[in-house]
Parts: C-alpha cells; sequence; structure tokens
C-alpha cells in the first residue's frame, strides 16, 4: 500500500497547540498522587545529586524519564551524545522509509491517549490521512518524539556523553564530555543506560570484511554515502531487515547490482516479535525462571528479525537485485576486478561490501562500562541450558537483576553496580523485547520504573519512619475543655 504524501494545512499549528494543551490537561487530572517524596542529597563535592541520570534520549530514555516524572521523580537528568533531533537510528543509520510496526501500536505515551502518535498525526495531518495511512513514516517518527518530549517537558541536555562510571561513598560519580570539549562531573543515585543498539559492545563485521580497506566496506549502521555507490557492484552480507534496508538504499542510489549474500538456505520471513506482542509475555517473561526465558529468547533471537514484505519489494522492483541463500562468507580477496568473495555458494564479484551482521557484546568496548567490565555477569556465568539449546553469542548478553540492574560476576567487587541499570536491546535475554522495542514499553516502562522508584524509597525507609514520627499535621480543631 502506498501512502498518501504529508501535507500540512494552515490549521496545523493550532491544532497541535489545542492538543499539547490537552496532554497537561490529561495529566494533572491524573496526577494523584502529587506530593514531593524525595529530598535532595548532597554529593562529596557539595553539590545536589541527581535522583537518575539517564543517558540516551532516544525513544527508551524518554518514556522512562516521563514515567519517573508521573511517580513525582523530579530531580532526573537526560542526556544525549548526539544534536537535538539526531538521538537514536532514526535520522542516521536507521535506512526503511517506514517503522515496521503497525502504526496504532502505543509506546512512550505510557497509555496516555492525547499523547499517543496517533493523536499528534491526527493533529497534524487530520484525520483522514491517518485513516489512509499504512506505516508511520520513519522521519515522523523522530519528529514525534520530539513533540512529546517537549510536551511533558522532560530535561534533555543534548550534545553529552557518558564517558566513566565510578562509585563515590552511596553514590555514583559520572564523568561527561560535552561536544565543546568541557569536561562534566556530575553524582547520582542511579544511572539508566538507554544506550540504544549497541549499548554493551560494537558492531560487528566477519573479520573478512573488517580486513578490507574503508573505502571499500562498511557495516549497515555506519554513516554510508549511498550516492558514491553509483554504477557500482554492491555486496551486502547479512539477511535480516536492516541488509535489505541498506541494499535498497544502493539499489536507488543507482548501483550497478547489488548481491545479498544470505547464509540460511531460506531468508528469515517470519517475524517472532509479532506473535509475542501480547501483554502476559511482554509484562511476565522476566518473571520467569531462567531455563524458560532462556527458551523463549534463544529461539526467538536464532531466527532473527524478520524483513516485512514492503522492505523486500523495495528491492525486488529492481531488476538488478540477487538474492544468494546458503552462501556462508568463506574469503575476501582483492583482484583486478575489484573484490572477489568466496561463500559456499560460488564467487561473486564487487565494489563494495555493506555488513548486515549486527552488534556484539563487548562490555570492554564500551568507555562508561570501563570500570567494571570485567566482573559484569553474562548469561553464560549465570546459567547453563541444556546441550541442545547452548548458544555461545546469546550466552554473552549481560546477566540483569529484576530491576534492570547489572550483576556482579565476583560478589563484591563492584556492589555499586546494582545501582547502574540496563534498557536497551541488551536487556532483551533477561527481559524480552525492552529497552528498543516500541511494542513492549507500554508494559516494560512501567516496570523499569517501578524498579528504580522501588529502590530509591527503599534507600529512604529509614527517613520516612522519622518523618513520619514526626508528622503532627492536625486535621482539625478541638475546643479546649478548660474554657
Amino acid at each position: 500500500m502506498q501512502d498518501r504524501p504529508l501535507e500540512l494545512d494552515g490549521d496545523t499549528h493550532a491544532r497541535l497547540q489545542r492538543l499539547v494543551v490537552r496532554v497537561r490537561q490529561d495529566l494533572a487530572l491524573i496526577s494523584h498522587p502529587s506530593m514531593e517524596w524525595l529530598k535532595p542529597r548532597t554529593a562529596s563535592d557539595g553539590s545536589q545529586a541527581l535522583d537518575v541520570l539517564i543517558v540516551g534520549a532516544e525513544q527508551s530514555g524518554l518514556a522512562t524519564a516521563f514515567g519517573l516524572k508521573r511517580w513525582r521523580v523530579d530531580n532526573v537528568r537526560v542526556i544525549d551524545k548526539a544534536p537535538r533531533g539526531l538521538e537514536g537510528p532514526w535520522r542516521t543509520y536507521a535506512r526503511m522509509r517506514t517503522l515496521r510496526s503497525p502504526k496504532d501500536y502505543t509506546g512512550p505515551d505510557l497509555d496516555i491517549p492525547s499523547l499517543t502518535y496517533q493523536s499528534w498525526h491526527v493533529a497534524k495531518y487530520g484525520q483522514q490521512h491517518w485513516n489512509d495511512l499504512h506505516l508511520i513514516p520513519r522521519e515522523n517518527w523522530a519528529d514525534y518524539l520530539l513533540w512529546m518530549r517537549d510536551t511533558t517537558e522532560i530535561p534533555v541536555q543534548n550534545e553529552v556523553a557518558l564517558n566513566s562510571i565510578e562509585p563515590e561513598g552511596e553514590m555514583l560519580k559520572a564523568q561527561l564530555l560535552h561536544t565543546n570539549g568541557q569536561a562534566e562531573t556530575v553524582f547520582a543515585r542511579k544511572i539508566v543506560l538507554a544506550t540504544g543498539q549497541d549499548s554493551t559492545g560494537v558492531w560487528w563485521m566477519p573479520p573478512e570484511i573488517a580486513a578490507l580497506p574503508r573505502h571499500q566496506r562498511a557495516h549497515a549502521a555506519d554513516d554510508i554515502d549511498f550516492a558514491e555507490l553509483r554504477d557500482k557492484d554492491v555486496a551486502i552480507v547479512g539477511a535480516g531487515a536492516s541488509a535489505f534496508d541498506n541494499a535498497a538504499e544502493a539499489l536507488e542510489a543507482n548501483a550497478r547490482s547489488v548481491t545479498l549474500l544470505c547464509r540460511r538456505e531460506t531468508p528469515q520471513v517470519i517475524q517472532p516479535y509479532r506473535w509475542l506482542t501480547f501483554r502476559g509475555f511482554l509484562a511476565h517473561l522476566g518473571d520467569l525462571d531462567d531455563a524458560w526465558r532462556w527458551r523463549f529468547m534463544r529461539h526467538m533471537l536464532g531466527l532473527r528479525e524478520g524483513f516485512p514484505q514492503e522492505t523486500l519489494d523495495r528491492c525486488t522492483r529492481h531488476d538488478n537485485f540477487k538474492i544468494v541463500s546458503g552462501a556462508s562468507l568463506k574469503e575476501i580477496n582483492q583482484s583486478s576486478n575489484g573484490l572477489e568473495i568466496e561463500t559456499t555458494k560460488g564467487n561473486y564479484t564487487a565494489d563494495f561490501v555493506i555488513s548486515g551482521t549486527g552488534m556484539e557484546n563487548d562490555f570492554s568496548a564500551r568507555p562508561e562500562l570501563g570500570r567494571f567490565a570485567g566482573n559484569i555477569a553474562t548469561w553464560s556465568d549465570c546459567y547453563q541450558p541444556p546441550d541442545d539449546e547452548r548458544h555461545e553469542r546469546l550466552g554473552r548478553f549481560p546477566y540483569l537483576n529484576p530491576d534492570f540492574a547489572f550483576v556482579e560476576e565476583v560478589p563484591g567487587q563492584t556492589p555499586w553496580i546494582s545501582n547502574t541499570h540496563l534498557f536497551s536491546i541488551s536487556s532483551t535475554m533477561s527481559f524480552g523485547p525492552s529497552g528498543s522495542s516500541i511494542n513492549a514499553m507500554t508494559t516494560v516502562v512501567p516496570k523499569l520504573v517501578s524498579s528504580l522508584t522501588k529502590g530509591l524509597f527503599r534507600d529512604d525507609v529509614e527517613e520516612h519512619w522519622e518523618s513520619l514520627r514526626a508528622y503532627d499535621v492536625p486535621q482539625a480543631k478541638l475546643d479546649d475543655p478548660n474554657e
């Protein structure tokens, strides 16, 4: 289905302004209990410590900040290393035209009807356009997230990166680096890492591709100048949705040919994330024992994410596109004709190779994890599956506590990591779709927020007890019997 072009009319601004007013009225109506309950904490340098520092201002970080705000956790700061509008993949390495999720999925709105994408889209483009819409345009989703951030007044600071985390008394000390070179130290009681697809590692390429000169290869997540691929033969290694997206971009940039090499005998077209989109699974997979969690997620992640029909059609409409199945990569050599790619299904020639091969967990590759990278427990450390369910790559995912916090491999060496919470694609083995999935937000973000507030309340329990004992506000005035 082809969506109509997005067009604005003269009333667009007024409709959006009315929607902002409506959102804030709705939030005010359900704000109970609205009493402040967290007392300011002073850090070792005399500054006021944050209750929560959220790293990452894409959809997961924004939804978490919004959830905390509704719980009256107001002393929160959100940072993102990207400039405003370039957070996450939507205007960087995401190359699909539309989201793959159905248009009526809710997410960072956290069940506030006026805050949904649908409400924003109708206000901006009209009800009829929504009715006719098939899937959400990718850049529209990015615009919606900025609108949601501004409307809910989430405090975001762009162009600030987290360099390291270390303990400081009962708090965490975070070393930040601004794009302009300014260094900053902040203290927080808790840190949430909502740092996206490569949050616990690096984008991975087969060594045969990584060894090539940079002008001959790229990862699907790199900033690729597709115009440079005009009149060139391009090979795509991998057959996930993002691999097809990059193939389509190369074809639309007038590459001479695009060959997609799939190691499977049949490309994956089943999308297991559609099966699991029910509240029981999304909310409670993380409550199951390790054996069931491993079994479910090993099956789903072993399938990988299937590509939709629209993605396939975008490639196959070009006569110069070819899929080769059962083609595992063996070797790549330089030749007078370019790159000679040897696979289990024969040899292919290309001028440029794009690796659509995902990410690999490598905690030491992330500077913010450096102080404790060697003591992060993985699934392989904590659970040994039956022989027929073993999976080395998935075993390297971090094994997380029920509150999304890291677990120590050796207890007692870095106990402070229990206040560092991971909410990204790397949370998937422990909780299923969570920190990287729109369809899970409505159930999983409240679970994370509840865990964070539970920890803050528990740590302050003695102060709350003393506050209760000192509470002496009368509800009525009694007549003095002696008068």
